[in-house]
């Protein structure tokens, strides 16, 4: 039987935001965006010179030459990514699973989506295979693919895809024709910089990639809707970017003055931000890997974490323990774990994953305080994980899976 928004599932207006740090926000930003509070003055569409000034020297520090002629900015990344597919026209093939934000636009504007495996070292980019046969199946029923969105640090599963995976995506994809989107929002969040890898599509074909960025991956806080795109060079990225600024026009979807203000001073990366960044990313990778060892070790399968404030756990494993609680997919298994664990945990359904695979993702920020002076407290110490309310969250976290674990054996068939 089908649910209803009314019952709190529907697929759009209760859809998961974008995970939250769940941390208080830098002062130093807070002082910025007040000093802009008096502006009257509309930001131009697109971004004004200052904002797209500093998105240019973000992406120039990461090795991607940008103008500010080739950039612009938006209320959001869901703003930006409905222009680029209302813009690129065609069909849009998404990773499975992917971000949760990615398809609603597509099917706003009655673009058809179709979801394409990704490959087992990780999440977030199609598997180069089975994109080339989805493509050649689409185009043989008379579709138009013409647009793939990927993202190398991934919501939902928190992987980051090896280098040589991605150039074989994006080879597929090239090859094909498609233009690819790479939503970056989670590059700055990497767990183990020394040990991870993270390149950027545009690095591998410049002229096929468009780069888009929601500010609130490392940057702002969610509160503050704010995201960046940088377009291919030549005619053809000159041509997607107005098309992309009518789009925005149209939707009056214009970065507010106190926020562009403040998405600038950030985008600088001056030292407070630089720092808290780093603060902000240890922490959440620690009370992340605290999260995985719960799960794996209760007998659940995740690949360890290595980008973002989430990871993403198949509880396939456990499928007779949950059968035994009522629990039969996804989106029973999101219900039975928020309550359980007294936190949302949405399921893969959410995410465009089978309905029928018990997958969910989890968020660190939960486990960082349920006040103001909790999450300070998590930021500034030096043992986070010991903190009383900390201890709490995780001991519920590791006490739910142990005893999924333990009527999982009980339910177990004798051999």
């Amino acid at each position: 039987m089908r649910r209803t928004d009314a019952e709190g599932h529907g697929p759009v207006r209760y859809g998961p935001p974008l995970p939250d740090d769940g941390l208080p926000v830098l002062p130093e930003l807070c002082a910025v965006l007040a000093a802009a509070a008096g502006r009257g003055g509309a930001e131009p569409v697109g971004g004004g010179p200052h904002l797209l000034e500093a998105a240019c020297g973000y992406w120039e520090r990461r090795g991607l030459e940008t103008r500010p002629e080739r950039a612009a900015a938006g209320p959001g990344a869901p703003s930006l990514l409905l222009a680029l597919t209302a813009a690129l026209g065609g069909d849009v093939l998404v990773p499975r699973p992917c971000a949760a934000w990615w398809a609603p636009y597509a099917r706003l504007l009655g673009r058809p989506l179709f979801h394409v495996p990704t490959p087992a070292e990780c999440g977030g980019v199609p598997d180069p295979y089975a994109l080339l046969e989805t493509v050649r199946r689409v185009r043989e029923e008379g579709g138009d693919p013409r647009l793939v969105v990927l993202s190398v640090a991934d919501d939902p599963t928190g992987t980051v895809a090896p280098p040589e995976v991605l150039h074989e995506a994006v080879e597929a994809a090239a090859g094909e024709g498609l233009h690819m989107v790479s939503d970056e929002t989670w590059r700055d969040t990497l767990h183990d910089p020394a040990a991870t890898v993270l390149l950027s599509p545009a690095e591998m074909l410049p002229d096929r990639v468009t780069v888009v960025s929601d500010l609130a991956g490392a940057l702002l806080p969610v509160a503050w809707p704010a995201a960046v795109a940088r377009f291919p060079a030549g005619d053809a990225g000159a041509a997607l970017h107005a098309r992309v600024l009518d789009v925005l026009t149209a939707l009056g979807a214009r970065v507010a003055g106190p926020v562009a203000a403040a998405a600038a001073y950030a985008l600088a990366e001056p030292e407070p931000v630089t720092s808290r960044v780093t603060a902000t990313v240890r922490l959440h990778a620690r009370v992340a890997a605290a999260l995985h060892s719960a799960v794996v070790g209760a007998g659940a399968l995740a690949r360890p974490p290595q980008a973002g404030r989430h990871l993403y756990a198949d509880l396939g494993p456990l499928r007779a323990a949950l059968s035994a609680h009522g629990v039969g997919d996804a989106q029973e298994l999101e219900d039975f774990l928020s309550a359980r664990l007294g936190m949302p945990t949405p399921g893969g359904q959410r995410f465009g994953d089978d309905l029928a695979a018990p997958r969910v993702r989890l968020a660190t920020a939960p486990v960082l305080g349920g006040t103001d002076e909790e999450r300070a407290q998590s930021l500034g110490s030096p043992a986070p994980l010991e903190l009383p309310h900390a201890q709490r969250a995780l001991t519920k976290v590791q006490t739910v899976f142990e005893e999924l674990r333990a009527d999982a054996q009980r339910w177990e068939p004798p051999r």
